[in-house]
C-alpha cells in the first residue's frame, strides 16, 4: 500500500470531521487476503546490509553482523507458517575496489515462498561482512523477488550506512517502486544510524508508505523485524492502482473502493463514479509528501458535472507540520420523479494539490509523482436530499437567492426615498 498506515491516520481524522464515514463496502473487503488455505500467502523479503562496516562492535558489545545473525534466527524461529519469507543480501560478496562490481553485489540468500527454518538459519549464519552498499540495486531486485501473486508484500530492510551507489539514488528507486502499483511496502532499519543515513532510509521508507526505526540495541532489532513479519500476515485492504485522466472525459470510472495514484506537481488528475437518483457518492483523498516540499500546500477534491459546473469541494491545508494531507466530499443525488427517474449521473472528480519542491530541489524530483489514495463510496441518500447541484452553484445557490431579493428590495426603497427627498426639495 502507497500511504499504508499514514494514510489510514488522515483517512480516520477525514471521516471525523465529516461526522458520516466513509464505510467500507463489500467491494472493499473483496480486496483482502483470504486467510483460508489456497488463498494469497503475504510475503516479505528481509534485506541485510553485508558491507565491511557491519563488522563494528558497537551494538551490545558485539558487532553489528553478530547482532543482525541473532535477530533474524530469532525471527526466522517465530515467523507465522501462513508467511512466505526470504532473504537477500547486498555487499556480501564482493571485497575488491572495483565500484562499477560492487554496486551489483546482491544476491537472493533464500527464495521467498514456504519457510525451511534449518536451511534458512544455515544461509544466514555463513554470512561475513564484505563490500560495498548497493541499497537501490537491491530494491529493485527484492521488488522483483516479491512479484506475483495477490497477498501483502513487504520488504524489511536493515542497514548501518548510506547507500554507495549514486547516483542510482534509494529513494528515487522506493518512488519508481510505489509508482508501479505493486501494493509493495518497504520498512527501514538503520543500525546506531548517523543524520544522512537516517535521512536516506526515512526517504526510502516514507516513499511506499512504510516505517523506518533506528536501531541500537540487539533485542530492539529482533522486535522489530518481529512485529514487521507479523505485520504482513495480518488483513489488509490493498488499494487498485489507477491512472487518472488530464481531463473527465478521458477520466476512468470509478466503483467504490480504494485507489492509489501519483500526482506530479501542478498536475490535476480527473476521475468519474456514476451517481443514480437517491444514491450519494462519498469520496475523500490523501495526498503525502514523499520527498522535501516547501513548508505551505493544500490539496483539493472537486466534484463537477459533465458540463464542467461545480456539485461540490472538499479542501484542506497544511504548514509543513504533517506529511499527509487528506479533504473529503459527499453528494446526495435526489429522487426523480419525471421518466429519468432511473438515469445515472456521471460525476468528474477532480484531485489537485498545491505542493511544490523545496528551494534548492531540481524540477524533475516531481517525476514520478505524489502518492495519492482515494476512497470512493456510494450509499443510499438521506430522504430529504436535494439537488446540489443546481445551476452549478453547489450550496451557495439559497445564498445567491437571498442576495437578489435582498438587493431587489433595496433598490425598490432607495428609488422610492430618492423620489421622495427630490419631491421635498422641489417643495421647498
Amino acid at each position: 500500500m502507497i500511504i499504508g498506515k499514514r494514510f489510514a491516520t488522515g483517512l480516520c481524522a477525514l471521516v471525523a470531521t465529516l461526522s458520516m464515514g466513509l464505510a467500507p463496502s463489500a467491494a472493499y473487503a473483496a480486496d483482502e487476503p483470504d486467510d483460508s488455505e489456497g488463498g494469497p500467502k503475504p510475503k516479505v523479503e528481509l534485506v541485510l546490509d553485508v558491507s565491511g562496516s557491519m563488522r563494528a562492535r558497537d551494538i551490545d558489545g558485539k558487532s553489528r553482523m553478530a547482532a543482525a545473525k541473532q535477530a533474524f534466527n530469532e525471527v526466522i524461529d517465530a515467523t507465522p507458517k501462513d508467511v512466505e519469507l526470504g532473504i537477500r543480501t547486498l555487499g556480501a560478496n564482493y571485497r575488491g575496489d572495483d565500484r562499477r562490481t560492487g554496486c551489483k553485489d546482491t544476491e537472493q540468500l533464500y527464495p521467498v515462498g514456504p519457510l525451511d527454518r534449518r536451511d534458512a538459519k544455515t544461509a544466514v549464519a555463513i554470512l561475513s561482512p564484505t563490500g560495498w552498499t548497493p541499497i537501490g540495486p537491491a530494491l529493485l531486485k527484492a521488488a522483483d523477488d516479491l512479484k506475483g501473486g495477490e497477498g501483502s508484500r513487504r520488504i524489511v530492510l536493515i542497514s548501518d550506512g548510506e547507500d554507495t551507489c549514486q547516483p542510482l539514488d534509494p529513494c528515487e528507486v522506493a518512488r519508481e517502486i510505489a509508482a508501479k502499483g505493486i501494493n509493495l511496502t518497504v520498512d527501514t532499519l538503520g543500525l546506531v544510524p548517523n543524520t544522512k543515513m537516517r535521512a536516506q532510509l526515512s526517504c526510502i521508507a516514507e516513499a511506499t508508505g512504510g516505517t523506518y526505526t533506528s536501531i541500537r540495541h540487539t533485542d530492539e532489532l529482533t522486535d522489530r523485524v518481529g512485529q514487521l513479519v507479523d505485520r504482513a500476515a495480518d488483513p489488509v485492504v490493498n488499494p487498485v492502482a489507477v491512472d487518472g485522466a488530464e481531463s473527465c472525459a478521458a477520466a476512468p470510472e470509478l466503483k467504490p473502493g480504494l485507489y492509489s495514484d501519483r500526482a506530479r506537481f501542478g498536475e490535476h488528475r480527473w476521475y468519474r463514479v456514476d451517481v443514480a437518483p437517491g444514491q450519494e457518492l462519498r469520496a475523500s483523498v490523501s495526498i503525502a509528501a514523499d520527498r522535501a516540499v516547501r513548508d505551505d500546500y493544500g490539496v483539493l477534491l472537486r466534484a463537477v458535472t459533465k458540463h464542467q459546473r461545480e456539485i461540490v469541494r472538499g479542501s484542506e491545508a497544511g504548514d509543513g507540520r504533517t506529511d499527509v494531507i487528506s479533504a473529503g466530499l459527499r453528494y446526495p443525488k435526489p429522487e426523480r420523479d419525471d421518466d429519468e427517474a432511473d438515469e445515472k449521473e456521471t460525476v468528474c472528480l477532480q484531485v489537485s494539490h498545491s505542493y511544490a519542491p523545496a528551494d534548492g530541489t531540481a524540477a524533475a524530483k516531481g517525476k514520478p509523482g505524489l502518492p495519492v489514495e482515494l476512497a470512493v463510496d456510494v450509499v443510499d441518500a438521506p430522504d430529504d436530499a436535494s439537488d446540489v447541484a443546481a445551476f452549478g452553484l453547489g450550496r451557495g445557490w439559497w445564498l445567491l437567492g437571498a442576495l437578489v431579493l435582498t438587493g431587489f428590495v433595496g433598490g425598490v426603497l432607495w428609488g422610492w426615498l430618492s423620489r421622495w427627498r427630490i419631491a421635498v426639495w422641489r417643495t421647498n
